[in-house]
């Protein structure tokens, strides 16, 4: 398939509004960022109006059990296993317009041009807006892809509480899922699934690449860390006698960038979020609570890592005389894509006249649980000064468009061809 056979501005003008319109599905609309948490009212009404767009695209919607949202272009064949493609609909706090969106808006608009041009394809095409990817509300991340894939059970939802003390499971029935007489969440067995998405980082347009050719996806490891020391009196207390909750954990964030940058790339380590309290001018903080996110493409590597990086916080914690307590709460090992689909991306670059890289994801997405299950690609477009999870978040309608194109000859020779 060439790029002339491929209505280039008609893909960016629907991206474009999609994205636009999804992107009014925000908790606060005055913000110029993206909050849309899982099972809240802009997450409800963001999946309602892309399940609109799929009937308008020709699709048949269903919802699965914990809310994800698939469009289904029927194959010729009965029986036949479906290509899938798509991606999250959720959005971390104060996020960008394109994450997790811009693959769901791109399905669509691929396989409405697909229907209208070659009609019913040999085997089933889908598009998928998978309810969660981003752990942002709950301690939980893929629970959309997780639930599908049979990791997770919407049944075990109960101990996954978000800031406000609501439980993952009160929050899903409140949105009218997870119903003991609800549809299954475990998908059939797929011919393969594709993921488009934003890169989220500075290699393509550092290397001046229209399109990312995704090899391997990072494992991570990730913890939630609750430091006990005292508060006390700020004027009062001996600096030898005190158990500063924060100056421990500002020890371990210091620790942590010092151990990463002396282990190398591509391994990355990251303080993201902590919380002291009673957080007061004039009191010692008696407690912190903290995050280490830890990424690497080798798993030996990630594991030993971890272990130092825990032992090392362990020492600190103990010297500082502070109570430590770490949980756990996400562990992905790396993800290689499939060789077999990674080539006939490549090949779609080749016959679009796409320069492209072959190259490793740093972030994590839906496609690492997807690919022990079957053959598996993802496709990256650039994102301008790298920049992701953020307002600033950008990448251009015309770099959106040469994705969806790529998509497009992926998925028409998955589905159409013999």
């Amino acid at each position: 398939m060439s790029l002339s056979e491929i209505p280039i501005d008609d893909l960016k003008n629907e991206i474009m509004a999609l994205l636009d319109e999804m992107a009014a599905h925000s908790d606060d609309p005055e913000d110029p960022g993206v909050t849309r948490l899982l099972y809240g009212v802009s997450w409800l009404s963001a999946q309602a109006a892309l399940a609109v767009r799929m009937e308008e695209a020709g699709l048949a919607v269903r919802y699965d059990n914990v809310g994800n949202l698939y469009g289904r272009l029927p194959g010729k064949r009965g029986g036949e296993a479906a290509v899938l493609t798509g991606s999250h609909i959720d959005s971390v706090r104060h996020g960008g317009k394109f994450d997790g969106a811009y693959g769901i808006a791109a399905g669509i608009a691929a396989l409405g041009f697909l229907r209208r041009t070659y009609g019913k394809p040999l085997r089933p095409l889908e598009v998928v807006s998978f309810c969660e990817e981003e752990g942002s509300r709950f301690p939980i991340a893929y629970w959309g892809s997780g639930n599908a894939t049979g990791i997770y059970d919407w049944r075990h939802a109960g101990g996954y509480k978000d800031e406000d003390g609501v439980s993952l499971e009160e929050a899903m029935g409140a949105s009218g899922f997870g119903r003991a007489d609800g549809p299954d969440c475990r998908l059939p067995p797929l011919a393969a699934f594709v993921e488009l998405h934003i890169e989220q980082g500075l290699v393509l347009e550092h290397r001046n690449r229209r399109i990312g050719i995704v090899e391997t996806i990072v494992g991570q490891r990730r913890y939630s860390l609750s430091i006990e020391g005292a508060a006390n009196h700020a004027g009062t207390t001996p600096m030898t006698l005190r158990q500063d909750a924060l100056a421990g954990a500002a020890e371990i964030a210091l620790k942590l960038e010092s151990l990463a940058s002396s282990w190398g790339e591509p391994l990355v380590a990251t303080v993201g979020k902590l919380e002291a309290r009673p957080n007061t001018p004039n009191v010692i903080p008696g407690f912190v609570e903290m995050t280490l996110d830890i990424r690497h493409s080798d798993e030996w590597s990630l594991s030993a890592f971890s272990d130092l990086v825990l032992s090392e916080i362990q020492r600190i914690a103990d010297r500082r005389r502070l109570r430590l307590a770490v949980t756990p709460w996400l562990a992905t090992k790396p993800v290689p894509m499939s060789k077999r689909l990674t080539a006939r991306v490549e090949a779609a670059c080749a016959g679009l006249s796409l320069s492209y890289h072959r190259m490793v994801s740093g972030a994590g997405h839906d496609a690492q649980l997807l690919a022990p299950l079957c053959p598996t690609t993802m496709i990256f477009v650039p994102s301008r000064a790298g920049m992701s999870h953020s307002p600033d978040e950008y990448t251009s309608p015309e770099q959106l468009a040469e994705g969806a194109a790529v998509l497009v000859s992926v998925l028409y020779d998955l589905a159409y061809k013999e």
